[in-house]
């Protein structure tokens, strides 16, 4: 049987033709191997001498503090320790520039949050860090304290003292109320100032101290100044309060002064 063509039926197509066309549009001819690409080889590892130089650091560095203490370590790199609450990132520069800023570690540490932002780089957790650190350092020291050891061991209210205001921006008055057996009752802040003056009453003074039935009492303020030399109205208020406390049966122990570069006693340097 004859198939009869029509006109516009389409012509059967040639094999080059069908060869061009594949081509054109990529696929392999016929009876031609696909080639496949080959997998991209993966990178290099980077060498050691390629590596950002703190990897590693913050592990060597804790270790160096669990095995030597912290004596071993210097100011700033006790303070990176701290400043590890940033994460991934080199801390040392910023470590040594608050040390710069501020002097010490206890002075960074002390720092009021709004001063701390000021330095580039300080973030939320790494101020909050900070604090943390300060006020688990008053806590061990009022800790020590709370012990109600006698007044005779006069280091550790010295200590306490010094951790909970020597590095204070402003002066503050405090006192310890003690019982009969020099145990520590309370401690309280009686008020807070300016930079070199705090309003101290000293009826307030004794009145508390009735209240809370102590028999003595130690007075503290510091000298933002950092120098903890007593001044004239220093000692003029610290005698007013020891006259009226002694009719009532309230013994002043001591005033004692705190700063930056130490401290004072009253009835160490003989005022009172």
């Amino acid at each position: 049987m004859v198939r009869e063509t029509r006109d516009n039926e389409p012509k059967p197509r040639s094999g080059q033709q069908r060869a061009a066309e594949l081509r054109e549009i990529g696929l392999p001819e016929r009876g031609a191997r696909a080639v496949i690409p080959a997998p991209a080889a993966p990178a290099p590892a980077p060498e050691e001498g390629d590596r950002p130089h703190y990897l590693g650091h913050r592990e060597r560095l804790r270790a160096r503090f669990l095995e030597a203490g912290p004596s071993a370590l210097p100011d700033y790199e006790l303070l990176e320790l701290v400043l590890f609450a940033i994460p991934r990132k080199d801390v040392k520069p910023l470590a040594k520039a608050l040390i710069h800023r501020f002097g010490s570690f206890a002075e960074a540490i002390a720092a009021e949050p709004q001063r701390l932002k000021e330095v580039e780089g300080m973030t939320e957790g790494a101020i909050a860090a900070c604090k943390i650190v300060e006020a688990a350092a008053q806590r061990f020291a009022k800790g020590a304290v709370k012990k109600r050891l006698p007044m005779g061991s006069w280091s550790e209210v010295v200590d306490y003292c010094r951790t909970s205001m020597a590095f204070e921006s402003r002066e503050i008055f405090r006192i310890l109320f003690l019982d009969k057996k020099n145990g520590l009752i309370a401690d309280e802040v009686q008020g807070s100032g300016t930079v070199d003056h705090t309003p101290v009453y000293p009826r307030e003074v004794i009145r508390r101290a009735l209240e809370l039935s102590a028999t003595a009492i130690v007075l503290v303020h510091n000298h933002p100044s950092g120098d903890p030399s007593p001044s004239t109205q220093d000692v003029a208020m610290t005698r007013e309060i020891i006259a009226i406390a002694k009719p009532l049966g309230v013994t002043v122990h001591d005033h004692i002064i705190v700063g930056r570069d130490g401290h004072a006693s009253l009835r160490g340097l003989k005022f009172i």
